[in-house]
């Protein structure tokens, strides 16, 4: 299917993100990046974190995203009305709260070097549950690629690059777009299975 939408012209072109919401420029402390030398062979193994705006007619919101690396299942998000640690942190919160007590004693946590990621609240999250801290380098954004690919295919495929009226309707398409895209969109990296089957095939397999 791809190789017939490829030869006729109609596959989707992404286009390159023009707004920034990554605030490298700090003195906080960041971390080398952890994914370097290792395979990702499970799910629960690297979850991968990164920030996105949505337009809408009243502004600018902020989606914050939490996957996991294996099944690129997005595991939670969060709709900001700035670019805080709130919502990084609260997304953050809940998919660690949900997550096996047994299950993060290997745990990666990998994200750009934005403010959000390197600020005490969010590092002591991480801390406090054993989770091992990864960061991509310095203006590299290629080392959070999957973070950069998921978010190009909510944008792309499921029309978030659109303005919305208002928050709550940008709230709504936003549901439905990871709902679509966890439970329905197959993916070629993953043998044409859906984010949902593969990181609930693979759990189950290790709670066995």
């Amino acid at each position: 299917m791809f190789t017939l939408l490829r030869d006729n012209g109609l596959q989707i072109h992404r286009k390159r993100r023009t707004y920034y919401t990554t605030n490298a420029s700090h003195s906080m402390r960041t971390y080398p990046n952890l994914l370097q030398d290792i395979d990702i062979t499970a799910p629960d193994q690297v979850y991968a974190s990164d920030i996105t705006y949505v337009r809408s007619r009243e502004g600018f919101y902020y989606l914050s995203l939490l996957s996991d690396l294996y099944s690129r299942k997005i595991l939670g998000y969060y709709l900001s009305n700035n670019l805080s640690v709130y919502g990084p942190l609260t997304v953050l919160c809940r998919c660690l709260k949900s997550l096996r007590s047994s299950a993060d004693i290997h745990l990666i946590h990998h994200s750009d070097r934005g403010i959000q990621y390197c600020c005490r609240s969010y590092i002591r999250a991480l801390q406090q549950r054993g989770v091992l801290i990864s960061m991509s380098k310095a203006g590299n954004p290629y080392d959070n690629a999957i973070m950069e690919r998921i978010i190009g295919i909510l944008k792309e495929e499921f029309l978030l690059n659109v303005t919305f009226n208002d928050k709550e309707e940008a709230i709504k398409s936003i549901k439905n777009a990871v709902t679509i895209y966890n439970e329905e969109r197959p993916h070629l990296s993953l043998h044409y299975k859906t984010p949902d089957q593969v990181y609930n095939q693979r759990s189950n397999n290790k709670a066995a």
